[in-house]
């Protein structure tokens, strides 16, 4: 700021400086054209006086200018001193204030940043506690989908094990007899089934069941085929053949539905129908949603189609009905017990209002103490106020409470009152 004032003063300076140049030229030629018009119209004389008075005047100008410009160039370095003092005040002023400014600054900064900085590695803490934890958890979830991601590529290995094993005649019918094993198993009671049970035909069923009357004995088969049904689902072959698959699968349920009713089936040996079992319920709710036909034509056969599931809902209603049949054949052993039992509970309802008779009377007779209690009580409180006014009014003759008492139950002997008659209970 300081450089800056004092190149403005320069400058002005010079600026005056040029302009009394400029002026001092522009009187010379003023005076020049001057004289050379007087030289020219008054003669040499006339023009040599006025350059002398002209030049007298010129120099005096000059003169008075040079003293001017000298007083102008002090005044103008003064004032120059003056502001450069002044500036130099304002600015070691402004330099203090921005320096303690700066300082409060500073300070409110450094607490503002260690403000920042708690909040910070408390945020900071708070969010590697949360990754951590969150870390963990998602450590533990793959985990978990490492764990699920084995057991389903075991239950792959088990389902390609299983769809191999469905695919062979032999293996299929021993999976589904080992399925209807289990379920029979589990649901009825060993007198009830039998399996690869051989019937007078000559003809060996899976499974027979044996339920009371009239149902009688009924087959379960559980052998079927699949290769066409499998076939009408294979994405390889073309839609022709899938179509041809879809009706040999009804043509050969429809031959498992009639073999089943030829050999399992027997008048007088088992029951008017026989079950076909499915061990799949896939294959199960495809024909009773697509194949409504073949299942009308086994129900008219007498042939029951069941899955696993519908299995065990008729297994659950035979249980049912041969635990009816044995609570039947034990009903006269339950009518003896609850006979029995009546003939227990009248005795003890007996035996019961006889002790609560004798609880009734030992309530009475202890009430009757306590009455004969309180009025003992108030005969010796009597017998003591007594022998105290006789202590007072003969003056010294001493008569014991008891003597009192054996001279007072010799005059005036109590009642005799019997504990069991009510009548008088007041009066003991």
């Amino acid at each position: 700021m300081t450089a800056l004032q004092l190149t403005q003063g320069e400058l002005l300076l010079a600026a005056l400086l040029g302009l009394v140049v400029v002026l001092q030229l522009w009187l010379l030629v003023r005076g020049r054209a001057a004289a050379r018009s007087l030289r020219e119209g008054l003669g040499d004389e006339l023009a040599e006086l006025m350059e002398q008075q002209l030049g007298a005047q010129h120099r005096e100008l000059l003169r008075d200018l040079h003293d001017g410009l000298g007083r102008q160039t002090d005044r103008i370095g003064e004032h120059a001193r003056a502001d450069r003092d002044l500036l130099q005040r304002g600015l070691t002023a402004a330099s203090l204030q921005l320096s303690r400014g700066m300082q409060a600054l500073t300070q409110s900064v450094d607490g503002r940043l260690d403000t920042l900085s708690g909040q910070v590695s408390q945020r900071l803490d708070e969010g590697f506690r949360k990754t951590n934890e969150t870390f963990a958890s998602v450590m533990a979830r793959l985990a978990t989908i490492d764990e699920a991601q084995k057991k389903i590529d075991g239950l792959t290995t088990n389902v390609v094990s299983l769809q191999e094993l469905l695919g062979d005649k032999r293996a299929r019918g021993a999976f589904g007899e080992v399925q209807l094993e289990n379920l029979v198993r589990n649901m009825l009671p060993p007198e009830a089934f039998a399996f690869q049970q051989v019937l007078p035909n000559g003809t060996r069923v899976d499974c027979l069941l044996t339920l009371p009357p009239p149902t009688g004995r009924v087959a379960v088969d559980a052998k079927f085929p699949l290769e066409n049904y499998h076939r009408m689902f294979d994405s390889a072959l073309a839609e022709s053949e899938r179509r041809a698959a879809k009706q040999a699968f009804r043509a050969d349920v429809r031959r498992h539905v009639d073999a089943i009713a030829a050999k399992y089936i027997l008048p007088g040996t088992t029951a008017d129908g026989a079950v076909m079992f499915l061990p799949a319920e896939a294959v199960f709710a495809e024909l009773h949603a697509w194949h409504a036909e073949v299942v009308a034509y086994a129900q008219q056969k007498r042939v029951w189609i069941v899955s696993p599931t519908t299995l065990m809902a008729v297994l659950n209603t035979a249980r049912s009905v041969i635990r009816d049949v044995e609570t039947r054949k034990q009903i006269h052993v339950i009518q003896d017990a609850l006979g029995k039992l009546a003939k227990d509970f009248h005795r003890f309802d007996e035996r019961m209002a006889a002790l609560a008779r004798h609880i009734e009377q030992a309530s009475r007779d202890v009430q009757d103490v306590h009455t004969s209690s309180r009025k003992i009580s108030a005969h010796f409180r009597r017998i003591e106020s007594v022998q105290l006014e006789e202590e007072d009014e003969e003056g010294g003759d001493e008569i014991s409470g008891a003597d009192l008492m054996r001279n007072r139950d010799a005059t005036h002997p109590p009642p005799y009152v019997a504990p069991t008659d009510p009548t008088n209970r007041e009066n003991r």
